[in-house]
């Protein structure tokens, strides 16, 4: 696979989502909402020429998660932004640029979100896409307080949230089973593993791909420094066991697709820290 993926178009269905190779304007079914933060127009045009058709309630709902992320930030510092306008293209349109690569997965596939602090990508993505189920990892109470409260205003079914460090959640290995086989663990159980804004890929690396499923997929909101950062961390990948699938451009900055090889060694990830202490596979600054 080429290191630059084409970014496809897609439409989203009531079955789900699907790549479509789409012709002509996308038309948005949306309901009036008297919300001050309802979707700016520069939202619903950048959604468009994306090719995301939302169902009749999306819109609403996303609206509603903005409006609790921006009343809970006076509270909580949950995010920088506090322009409603600029939220809809920095954070629900940034969230929803994951929405082609999550397109061919099955009903009931599983996805977790390290670091989901205040709710992204996670549950934008939740919202539309009511057939997968998604589990939030965070590891600050007053996060995850916000979270569980979020979630249970907008009456999403489809998520649940875990309070934990992506180190320990990783070494999560479940109950061992008189047979030898384990049950309820978070290691290697999810078919995609997503983050934002975490750290750089070396560090997030370590985190991320021991939670995936061998052959699963890590997807990685990073900026414009993705290609020196996959540099850095092209040592941890052959470790953790995983390769570059490629990298794509959105128009809110770049995605980077690790794909998982094969299982994690047993000592990954390491101690609480460890990995953002001492970066896997970086030479140490003299």
């Amino acid at each position: 696979m080429s290191d630059t993926l084409q970014y496809p178009t897609l439409r989203k269905l009531s079955g789900g989502v699907q790549n479509s190779l789409m012709e002509g304007p996308v038309k948005h079914t949306m309901t009036q909402s008297t919300d001050p933060t309802k979707p700016t127009e520069d939202f619903l045009q950048a959604a468009t020429t994306l090719g995301i058709v939302f169902e009749p309630t999306d819109l609403d709902q996303l609206a509603r998660f903005l409006a609790l992320l921006l009343d809970a930030n006076t509270r909580t510092n949950l995010t920088a932004i506090t322009d409603p306008a600029e939220a809809w293209t920095r954070h629900i349109l940034d969230a929803l640029t994951l929405l082609p690569m999550l397109a061919d997965l099955p009903d009931a596939a599983r996805i977790i979100d390290i670091g989901s602090g205040g709710g992204l990508p996670a549950i934008p993505l939740t919202i539309v896409c009511p057939h997968l189920r998604f589990t939030l990892l965070e590891a600050t109470g007053k996060k995850v307080t916000f979270l569980r409260e979020t979630i249970a205003a907008l009456g999403l079914s489809n998520a649940e949230v875990i309070q934990g460090r992506a180190e320990q959640a990783g070494q999560d290995r479940g109950t061992r089973n008189p047979d030898g086989s384990r049950t309820d663990g978070l290691r290697e159980s999810f078919d995609v593993v997503t983050a934002r804004a975490v750290g750089r890929l070396a560090v997030v690396a370590e985190l991320t791909i021991p939670l995936a499923k061998p052959t699963g997929l890590v997807l990685l909101i990073k900026g414009q420094k993705a290609d020196e950062e996959l540099a850095e961390a092209a040592k941890a990948l052959e470790i953790l066991g995983a390769s570059h699938a490629g990298t794509v451009e959105t128009p809110t900055g770049r995605i980077v697709a690790l794909e998982k090889n094969c299982l994690t060694p047993r000592t990954y990830p390491r101690r609480d820290g460890e990995p953002k202490r001492v970066p896997l596979g970086v030479p140490k600054k003299a």
